[in-house]
């Protein structure tokens, strides 16, 4: 049973940029004449009679009946995601590793094939390489830069192609329309994970992938506060996933989503700067002495260079770059920072660094590492919204520490 009464999108569906769409893509909704939206912080929402309450109970994705169901302030929220990603419709979840297994769980079962890439973000390579072959559904690993690769992958039962681009740590890219190309004839669903891009750089679905993810911790809540996930796609995929949502329970408390709606409104503005400061800092390092690579898809020496400008309008915040001098010079670099704050993470008004193989040495095997493309002396930085200037002269100082 649908709700009528409130359709998943703004009923005039206005053309609006996607800086206008960040403040207003939610403003139908309001309920009373709040400039602020008020936060809804109630479980459970009230019924006038027995035939509301059915009404409540029976139609999906209600946002005044359950919270785990629906809340006033997700549907707000969903209403700009759906907006920015060019999708029916959004699902809110409590992260993104919650959208993304909520979303695979939901769309696959004992039988089913699915293909993902060598290099995921740590959790996603977890639940396709160990996960779902306890229950039965076959994965298939392919290099995501190969696309031939992924075509022999492809089986009889292939069900889902689930891809990431640009790929957590190391900034490779994966050719969207292509994938999509291979997929769509054989009904094959395609999922894409645009947290490292953001809607307002790339736009998956727009390049032909059905089912759109993000970790909204990152550029969308931007301020290093809340953890949220979102998943924007179709009316009939989000359902699906919606029914398994309420199954896992996944779901986002009303003052994180408020917080969420409000680290939107600046999106577009925090974005716009991030993209700039990122691709400065990255052209700074290239000619650093104590740098031996950096990893950029804005770059020109970044191998995949043409196909970033092919389907991004932007390249994000995060670099990836390898100090001369291996291990114990690079802990020292990390170390030595004061602007840029060592903690993980990516996406908000703050600069991040992380030791990625520091980071991860004690949950995977060398050998992960390697196949991850995570060296010993690899840097992961996300930039923010600092002066350009203070950030290099911070990088610069950390450089040139005594060893």
């Amino acid at each position: 049973m649908k709700d009528a009464a409130r359709p998943e999108t703004h009923p005039d569906k206005p053309d609006w940029h996607d800086e206008t769409a960040v403040l207003h893509g939610d403003s139908w909704l309001s309920s009373d004449a709040s400039v602020v939206p008020p936060i809804h912080y109630s479980a459970t929402f009230k019924a006038n009679s027995a035939e509301e309450f059915a009404d409540m109970a029976n139609t999906p994705r209600h946002p005044n009946f359950y919270t785990r169901y629906g809340n006033p302030v997700h549907k707000r929220v969903e209403a700009i995601l759906a907006d920015l990603e060019g999708t029916e419709t959004a699902l809110l979840t409590a992260s993104g590793m919650g959208a993304i297994s909520t979303t695979i769980l939901a769309l696959v079962s004992r039988g089913d094939h699915v293909i993902a890439q060598r290099r995921h973000y740590m959790s996603t390579s977890r639940l396709f390489e160990e996960v779902l072959p306890r229950f039965g559904v076959e994965s298939t690993i392919v290099d995501q830069t190969d696309l031939e690769a992924m075509a022999a992958a492809i089986k009889p039962n292939t069900r889902l192609i689930m891809v990431e681009t640009p790929v957590n740590p190391t900034l490779s890219l994966t050719d969207l329309r292509a994938v999509a190309a291979l997929a769509k004839p054989k009904d094959i669903i395609t999922v894409a994970d645009n947290t490292f891009a953001s809607p307002l750089n790339q736009k998956p679905h727009a390049l032909g992938i059905d089912i759109v993810l993000h970790s909204a911790t990152k550029y969308f809540g931007g301020h290093h506060d809340i953890t949220a996930g979102a998943v924007c796609c179709s009316q009939a995929h989000a359902e699906k996933i919606w029914d398994m949502h309420t199954t896992l329970g996944s779901v986002l408390s009303p003052m994180d989503a408020w917080l969420l709606l409000r680290g939107l409104r600046t999106l577009s503005l925090r974005i716009e700067r991030i993209n700039a400061n990122t691709l400065a800092l990255a052209q700074w390092l290239e000619a650093q002495p104590q740098i031996e690579r950096v990893f950029y898809p804005g770059l020109e020496s970044h191998p995949q260079h043409a196909l970033a400008l092919k389907q991004m309008r932007g390249f994000g915040a995060v670099i990836a770059f390898s100090v001369k001098g291996g291990f114990d010079a690079t802990s020292r670099f990390v170390s030595s920072l004061r602007l840029a704050t060592h903690a993980v993470s990516l996406g908000g008004v703050e600069t991040l660094a992380v030791h990625t193989a520091a980071m991860w040495a004690g949950t995977m095997t060398e050998a992960q590492m390697k196949t991850a493309g995570i060296e010993p002396n690899f840097v992961r930085m996300s930039v923010g919204v600092e002066h350009i200037d203070d950030l290099k002269s911070d990088l610069d100082q950390a450089l040139n520490q005594p060893g």
